[in-house]
This record gives structure tokens, C-alpha cells and sequence, in this order.
């Protein structure tokens, strides 16, 4: 069965420091046409950061876009400094945290909202964990509040609804999962 529609016009409608917002006609594979608003976003990272005490570095931050505080697994976004995604996990750690990681793996990469967003999500684990020696500066538009949760604790906090960010809902079942692995590879 074919599933591809074909883009047959594309009208750019915002260009922002975060996003580009485009509306895209397309040809649906019966030969009809829709409309499809598009959100671009560059790739992004995500790191579920576990302490050598088996405790998950976790932000509190303010979301302008929910009007509440969230608690997230650090995470930022792939700019000009970054030459991959690994590269992206090293300077959130620091930026955020101020940690900088002895082991680092990739557990997955997902779309946060397929249906309308090409923003790519890269999730990491990041063992070994030991403060840095040079500090990078911190995103000047963040308020961040970091502290460390046990596997149980954040268990708490989702039943209580509080990880409602998707990025954290993953890493956390990732950590649910694998708990008796992630123990397993930790130094201290």
C-alpha cells in the first residue's frame, strides 16, 4: 500500500529562534489534496544522567507554553557548537548540571510529535558522573533547579502526574526496565 504524499506546495509562515512554521499542500496517495502545517525543529538530546548514588539528575523549570513548572531529564538542543549528537549530550551535561559523564550510550531516538513536528529527539544514558572542571556558561533564558531522584522517588512523582514531559516519561520506563543493568554500571 502506498502511503506517500507528495508535497506540492509549500508556504513558509514563521521563521523563529526555536522553530519554523511552514503550511505544506500535499497529494495524498488517491490523488486528492490536504493541508498540513509543519513545525521544523532542529535535532535535540536528552540525557537520563544516573549518579553513582543510582539517582537521576532531574531539572525543574519553568514552561511558558504549559504556565507551570516541569521536571525534565536535562536536555537541549544541536547548535553550531555541536559537531553530533554526542557532542550535544557532553555541553547539556555541563551547561545544566555541571557534571560530565564517564560513560555515555544512546538508548533511542523518537519524533516528539510526528503528526505535525520534525523535531528529532536523541535519548541518552550518562553513568559515571563526576563535576566538571571548566563550567560552561549557562543559557542565559533558563532557570534551572537540579536535583536528584531515586528510582522509587520518581516512581512517586509520576503517580502524582508530575512527569508529564515526554523525554522524562521515556527515560524514566528506560529506567524502570533496566534498573538491575543501570546499578550494575555504576562507579562509586
Amino acid at each position: 500500500m502506498n502511503f506517500e504524499e507528495k508535497v506540492i506546495k509549500h508556504e513558509p509562515k514563521f521563521n523563529g529562534h526555536i522553530i519554523d512554521v511552514e503550511v505544506q499542500t500535499v497529494e495524498l496517495p488517491n490523488g486528492q489534496t490536504a493541508v498540513r502545517d509543519i513545525v521544523h525543529h532542529v535535532p535535540a538530546v536528552a540525557v537520563l544522567a544516573i549518579t553513582p548514588d543510582n539517582k537521576a539528575l532531574i531539572m525543574q523549570q519553568w514552561r511558558t507554553a504549559l504556565q507551570k513548572v516541569t521536571y525534565e531529564v536535562p536536555a537541549g538542543k544541536l547548535d553550531a557548537r555541536d559537531t553530533n549528537p554526542l557532542h550535544a549530550v557532553v555541553r547539556e551535561l555541563n551547561e545544566e548540571t555541571r557534571m560530565q559523564a564517564g560513560h555515555i550510550e544512546e538508548i533511542s531516538s523518537f519524533y516528539l510529535a510526528s503528526g505535525y513536528s520534525d523535531e528529532l529527539m536523541h535519548l541518552y544514558l550518562a553513568t559515571d558522573l563526576t563535576p566538571v572542571a571548566d563550567e560552561l556558561p549557562q543559557d542565559f533564558d533558563e532557570t534551572l533547579n537540579v536535583q536528584a531522584y531515586s528510582l522509587d522517588e520518581l516512581a512517586k512523582l509520576n503517580e502524582a502526574g508530575k512527569l508529564d514531559d515526554s523525554k522524562t516519561q521515556i527515560a524514566y520506563w528506560y529506567w524502570q526496565a533496566n534498573a538491575a543493568r543501570v546499578k550494575g554500571m555504576l562507579h562509586g
